[in-house]
């Protein structure tokens, strides 16, 4: 155990110190070399350096390979290698915005890994009801999950600060629940992630001084939804980040077919105070920003608050989970 928790302080101080420290150095670069877009949530010409995924990469590769020396196992391989490919993924879409299925069809092949390495146990996990064997329905499970995660967390990263914050309160909420199913080393791993958001929301957070990208929050989704699988968590990781899903449900329900999110109409417009209200458009897609200012507008930062609350519930949700289905196997 002494060895466990000496590995976590190090490799949760490498994600957190090594994001801290080079982002300011590549929000320079990337300003330098006019690698900018457009605050759409801004008054003015306020433009931010994008993206930050370089940043978020170093920090938990770093810390991951760190972790892998200490607990040379499959899980923590696949970890790695599956997070660079849908870093790759994300990047891509930084350079050129890809059509809606790039995303998902590329990002279902950087489920590649943990099925080549066999991380993955077929046994799926249920609150009260225990454990259901699916070992075929399982392979395809894997293989969707991973560009359902990338998606989910990309998709709401549409205000200062929310997927970094958001990741960040979902991540310390699954490696709790890790630690409460005694499954130490894939806890640990899910630290990295957890301080490597925070490290980053520091610079994120209201008002940004650098975006992710899509490089950035696809990252965080393909690392998050891998950690899910190797950790056998499935279903408290899909209740810690209930509302992105619900986010993305929202969308996909209005919009009827799979589209690259920055091509749709915006769900929301601004006030003369620049707050944001919902848009009278018919046929802009229902999304959870849209549905937390229906009823009166709110500033960004507002709205940001309110979604790391719900991620802050949904969180608690999922550590109480962990603790029913840790006092089953108990």
């Amino acid at each position: 155990m002494e060895e466990k928790i000496i590995a976590a302080i190090i490799v949760s101080a490498i994600a957190f110190v090594s994001i801290y420290a080079f982002t300011p150095i590549l929000i320079k670069f990337l300003e330098k070399r006019n690698l900018t877009v457009k605050d759409a949530n801004k008054k003015g010409n306020v433009m931010i350096p994008r993206p930050g995924g370089i940043s978020i990469l170093i920090g938990i590769v770093a810390s991951e390979i760190t972790l892998y020396f200490f607990f040379p196992i499959s899980e923590i391989l696949a970890i790695i290698i599956t997070s660079i490919l849908g870093f790759s993924v994300g990047i891509i879409d930084d350079r050129k915005v890809m059509g809606g299925w790039f995303k998902p069809v590329a990002l279902a092949f950087c489920a590649a890994p943990i099925l080549l390495l066999g991380a993955y146990d077929s046994n799926l996990d249920f609150p009260l009801f225990g454990s259901v064997k699916i070992p075929s329905l399982y392979l395809a499970l894997v293989v969707f999950m991973i560009p359902i995660t990338g998606n989910t967390l990309n998709s709401i990263d549409v205000l200062n600060g929310v997927v970094s914050g958001f990741t960040t309160i979902a991540s310390f909420a699954l490696a709790i629940s890790l630690f409460i199913l005694q499954n130490y080393e894939i806890g640990i791993a899910c630290l990295c992630l957890a301080f490597a958001s925070l490290a980053f929301y520091k610079y994120h957070k209201f008002p940004s001084r650098i975006f992710p990208g899509d490089s950035g929050s696809v990252m965080f989704g393909t690392m998050y939804g891998v950690i899910a699988i190797v950790g056998g968590v499935e279903v408290i990781a899909a209740i810690a980040i209930l509302p992105a899903i619900i986010n993305s449900f929202l969308f996909l329900s209005s919009v009827k077919k799979i589209v690259e999110h920055r091509e749709i109409k915006n769900p929301t417009i601004h006030t003369d105070d620049f707050k944001l209200k919902s848009t009278d458009d018919n046929h802009a897609p229902i999304t959870l920003v849209r549905l937390l200012v229906a009823k009166k507008p709110l500033s960004e930062k507002q709205i940001c608050n309110e979604i790391l609350k719900l991620t802050t519930f949904s969180g608690v949700l999922a550590i109480i989970t962990a603790f029913m289905m840790g006092a089953k196997i108990l």
